[in-house]
């Protein structure tokens, strides 16, 4: 198999998010992490000859694998580069106010983790990357051997939400003042050893990988400028599905349509006009989780959840 063939990679909550787009055939959507393009596959399925869509991608290997699959469809184009990149593409396009769905499935694609040479996983050693995108940025290596060791647990304990983030940072500081930590099981090794209580089921390494490469990628930034760039890029009553991985990712979601739900802050009691709460969205019912079906097939999805938000029409201050 080469490196572009991933035939086996299982999409995440596939019907569950494409059934919430509430695809149009002649409707225009945007696909932000195409990975393998399990999510695009649907999508284009249930498109018309005059439906569009429209996926982004950091990863080199994803755009060959799109180009490959679909470069021949002219319902279907592609951009490199990151979902966060979305209201300027659109502009591009002159698609603003004119989407009708977008879908984020985030996080780290199946062929990403599998390949070693990514440097993302900490079962299959190989060069501590972690780039989704090899040719731009620093690499997980490169950071780690420059990085202040407070910014390094500062790193692991709020993107890792890790316990033991100032032993896991000095064990690192100390390590690479003696030998370069260039690889996956170096790393992978100074955690394990640094950590005194592992939990049950759960390799040590866990916490601080998933910290590092949402860094490196800078993942929750570029999120949150992809929810705003989806209101400014979906006609009223378009639709917005997410898919997320972890906690931080689900909290940064959920209060982003919590907070366009609820619309502009006012005096509790005092009564607002509707038109000047600038009510933005509404949450479409509530999270989907993936069944037990759905684990069983891809133990992988068992942190998944999906949130649905629906855009609604701006309403301009009266005169």
């Amino acid at each position: 198999m080469n490196q572009g063939d991933f035939s086996g990679h299982v999409p995440v909550l596939l019907h569950e998010s494409v059934d919430a787009l509430a695809v149009r055939p002649d409707g225009i959507y945007l696909d932000g992490t195409f990975g393998r393009g399990g999510h695009a596959s649907e999508v284009l399925a249930r498109l018309g000859p005059d439906g569009r869509l429209l996926a982004f991608d950091k990863d080199p290997q994803a755009v060959e694998t799109a180009l490959r699959r679909f470069g021949s469809d002219e319902r279907f184009s592609i951009e490199r580069g990151s979902f966060a990149m979305l209201a300027r593409v659109a502009d591009q396009r002159g698609l603003r106010g004119r989407v009708d769905g977008v879908l984020l499935d985030l996080g780290v694609s199946s062929p990403q983790f599998d390949q070693g040479e990514r440097g993302f996983s900490f079962l299959r050693d190989g060069p501590l990357d972690m780039r989704m995108d090899p040719e731009v940025g620093e690499s997980a290596a490169d950071w780690l051997a420059r990085a202040r060791e407070a910014d390094i647990a500062q790193v692991l304990r709020v993107f890792g939400e890790e316990r033991f983030a100032k032993r896991i940072a000095g064990a690192i500081v100390r390590t690479r003042a003696e030998s370069p930590i260039r690889t996956t099981a170096q790393l992978a090794a100074i955690i394990a050893a640094a950590v005194p209580r592992h939990e049950p089921g759960k390799h040590p390494a866990t916490r601080s990988f998933q910290a590092i490469r949402i860094h490196i990628n800078k993942e929750l930034d570029d999120l949150g400028e992809a929810l705003v760039a989806a209101l400014e890029v979906l006609r009223p009553g378009g639709r917005l599905a997410v898919i997320s991985f972890h906690s931080l990712e689900d909290r940064i979601v959920k209060r982003f349509i919590r907070d366009e739900a609820r619309g502009a802050s006012h005096v509790p009691g005092m009564p607002v006009p509707e038109h000047m709460l600038r009510r933005r969205l509404r949450a479409v019912g509530k999270e989907i989780r993936p069944g037990d079906a759905e684990l069983a097939r891809n133990p992988r999805a068992r942190s998944s959840v999906l949130r649905v938000a629906e855009r609604l029409a701006d309403v301009g201050v009266a005169s």
